[in-house]
């Protein structure tokens, strides 16, 4: 054994070998003393370190735990469209991770949000899969960056809480590769996230930790994961199966290590197999070792919080702004007389509920803010934070103090109890209360501003016309107190763009026919038609759409350009103007339409994007480059990625609703083919480069009498074109059989 490194797994036994493809304790690996390997401890994320205090003893206490910055979960970090920013939210997390000997931080999880009310949406980024992966990996690179390891999370196919231990999620092959695996394979392959952890649900019958397919076939051989694999909590049920499927490292431990043991001396694990595994963890504790030997570091709280502060001001999105009644002058001899109404602005809700709960170093609610600054409002809660019925004490009071104020800010949301880890929702809509007295503050007073909190997308349009601002704010982690004060008093424009479509009715949802499954297995019967890529392509009215995001500057796109950079990648240019006198950000998005297609494809999909900070009056040219996947779809028949010839139209703007100008690039397509058959049909046989010089030979020893003649009429060519060639005699008799034998025999010839 070196100096430098531990033992490899040649120098272990088979009993320790076993022993490191268990965990030590509910938040620890499992170290071989004899041998020098430690067992570090690994804990919860995403948004921040959750180290319980009572970690040492094996026990999970959700609400006791070390204090760490409270970053903003992806629900609102995702809104800000800026990966940069997001890096650097990682390398804050890492720090703490230092300090408090976690070798790695369990997150981020890119689970794509199919239907809004899942349970869980507040940690995950999208239901766009691009977007996902090119955010998130923000997270895996910036915690790496500084010797942390993460694990990416939950592969795959997590998308909703009902039955989430066991569901079968029945996907196809198409929607899997297309919507549900891509912000992984992403992070993969641009940052080989150091750990994986699999999601506890089945997928197409087999449960996620023994995938062979998933773990290995796919995500090691295919996309060339060099890390581990690590069970979510409690999700192994069978250690020799997921072991030979790829899985690592089994968490929480069963205390099973012998059926490890008794498994590989009988033969049903090979040595080969059981030695990769181990190998995997030796690396792991490898990667960890130099961070984890930092002793007396600190981090810099003030610093982190400021971190979180930018990233909470950016992940702000204003919906509406009638009357341009925000920014607020914040200027006490210009200001106009605030009240403040919401339990939220005293008692803010920053984070998901579940495993991810962290305890902050600090909290700064918004009440807190405009005392610290100097700010005057009138406070009144108007409801208590939970479900229960409306205090008409409460209601009276908001109203009254509504009915004194020149504007009212109005913090309205969701509760804990409504969303968590746990369970879905059952609902779109805000609680009853809320709603009802936002109804009677409007009636007192025409000028008010709804801020809200929420893990999820809720319904708007219900209430929207009783509000002339409105503020989705999320949740915005520890310092969403003075984020929301520096946009509603215009210190900063608001830059936050949805991360995904507010639809007008749950209903409206196409996963809503499936959702959310029943007897044991849940049916994906919307395919890739995930959020936008449904309601744009079916026209379907929503009431805010993906990528959408108002902001206090105005800005124009033009002087757009796509050039063809090879057969089938493009770059896409074009110039954006801040038109306005207010300093702000932009986001451009690139969407991808496709022409005409053997399959059935959205109307245009998210490939890039770029957030430009912009002067006012200034102007920027941005570069977006569209590599072959960004115009291809998962083919079934080729079982592989396909990029088809033809025209392709490249859409920026800034959502995707809102499309500055559309310009179109011509590909070449890869030139895939598929070995034509008997079974091919004659339409196949002449659209495919051999098939047609064989459709033609067809065609001349028919006119020379040497094989039957063609119909050329319109309508047995309506009945030829789809027909498999051996369906021939159906039309022709005996002759049809000789046209099909000649073909196929020609086709030998000339694939040779």
């Amino acid at each position: 054994m070196s100096e430098s490194t531990y033992p490899s797994v040649k120098d272990l036994t088979l009993e320790e070998k076993a022993s490191l493809t268990s965990g030590g304790d509910a938040w620890h690996l499992q170290g071989v003393e004899a041998k020098g390997i430690p067992g570090y401890m690994i804990t919860d994320g995403p948004h921040g370190l959750r180290k319980s205090l009572a970690s040492s003893t094996g026990e999970t206490d959700l609400d006791n735990s070390v204090p760490a910055t409270c970053f903003p979960p992806a629900a609102g970090l995702s809104s800000s469209w800026n990966p940069e920013l997001i890096h650097k939210v990682g390398e804050a997390m890492a720090e703490e991770c230092i300090q408090e000997k976690v070798a790695v931080i369990l997150g981020p999880g890119v689970n794509i949000k199919r239907n809004p009310l899942g349970g869980r949406c507040f940690e995950y980024w999208s239901e766009d899969p691009y977007l996902a992966g090119h955010e998130a990996v923000g997270i895996v690179a910036g915690v790496q960056s500084k010797g942390v390891g993460t694990s990416l999370k939950h592969f795959a196919a997590n998308n909703q809480e009902t039955d989430r231990l066991r569901v079968d999620a029945r996907i196809s092959p198409r929607a899997l590769r297309e919507i549900y695996l891509p912000a992984f394979e992403h992070i993969v392959k641009t940052a080989q996230p150091w750990t994986i952890m699999c999601s506890y649900n089945r997928i197409n019958g087999v449960h996620s930790a023994q995938n062979h397919w998933l773990l290995t076939d796919v995500l090691r051989d295919e996309w060339g994961f060099e890390g581990i694999v690590m069970s979510d909590w409690g999700a192994d049920h069978d250690r020799v199966a997921s072991l030979n499927a790829g899985l690592n490292l089994e968490m929480p431990p069963s205390y099973t290590d012998d059926q490890i043991v008794y498994a590989a001396r009988d033969g049903r694990i090979t040595p080969a197999q059981l030695d990769r595994m181990a190998q995997g963890m030796i690396d792991l504790t490898n990667k960890a070792r130099a961070a984890m030997s930092i002793d007396g570091y600190r981090f810099d709280v003030d610093a982190h919080d400021e971190v979180a502060h930018q990233a909470a001001i950016e992940s702000i999105v204003l919906l509406k702004n009638d009357d341009a009644i925000l920014p607020l002058n914040a200027d006490p001899a210009a200001a106009r007389k605030i009240a403040v109404i919401g339990e939220f602005a005293r008692t803010p809700r920053y984070q998901g509920g579940g495993s991810s709960h962290i305890t902050p170093t600090k909290m700064t609610s918004f009440l807190d803010t405009l005392a610290e600054r100097g700010i005057k409002a009138d406070f009144a809660p108007g409801f208590t934070l939970d479900l229960e019925p409306a205090d008409p004490a409460l209601e009276s009071e908001a109203v009254e103090t509504a009915k004194n104020a020149d504007v009212v800010l109005m913090f309205l949301g969701l509760p804990e109890a409504a969303e968590s880890e746990g369970f879905d929702r059952d609902t779109l809509d805000m609680p009853a209360k809320q709603i009802t007295l936002l109804e009677q503050v409007a009636a007192a007073n025409q000028n008010v501003v709804v801020v809200l909190s929420n893990g999820s997308v809720i319904t708007v349009a219900p209430w929207a016309k009783n509000a002339k601002g409105i503020l989705e704010s999320w949740l915005l982690g520890q310092s969403g107190g003075p984020a929301l004060a520096d946009v509603i008093f215009g210190q900063v424009s608001p830059s936050g763009k949805l991360a995904q479509s507010i639809p007008l009715d749950i209903n409206d949802d196409p996963s809503m026919l499936n959702w959310p499954g029943e007897e044991g297995h849940v049916d994906y019967g919307e395919g890739v038609f995930v959020g936008y890529r449904y309601y744009d392509t079916y026209g379907k009215a929503v009431d805010y759409p993906f990528g959408y995001g108002l902001s206090y500057a105005t800005f124009e796109i033009d002087d757009v350009a796509a050039a063809k950079t090879g057969a089938n990648t493009a770059t896409v240019t074009a110039t954006v103007t801040n038109t306005s006198d207010v300093d702000a950000a932009e986001t451009v998005q690139v969407y991808v339409a496709p022409g005409k297609a053997d399959v059935a494809r959205p109307k245009h999909e998210l490939k890039g994007f770029t957030k430009v900070f912009l002067k006012a009056g200034e102007s920027k040219t941005v570069t977006i480059d569209l590599d072959e996947r960004a115009f291809a779809y998962w083919s079934e028949k080729y079982n592989d990625w396909h990029v088809e010839a033809g025209e392709y139209a490249i859409e920026v703007g800034v959502s995707s609703r809102d499309i500055a100008d559309t310009v179109a690039v011509a590909l070449d397509g890869d030139g895939k083919t598929q070995p034509l058959t008997e079974w091919s049909t004659y339409g196949e046989w002449e659209a495919d480069p051999f098939g047609a010089k064989i459709v033609a030979a067809v065609a001349a020893a028919g006119e020379a009498g040497e094989l039957p003649k063609l119909p050329d009429n319109a309508m047995m060519r309506m009945f030829l074109n789809p027909m498999p060639i051996n369906s021939l005699p159906t039309l022709l008799g005996e002759g049809g059989k000789k046209i099909a034998q000649f073909m196929v025999d020609e086709y030998a010839k000339l694939a040779k």
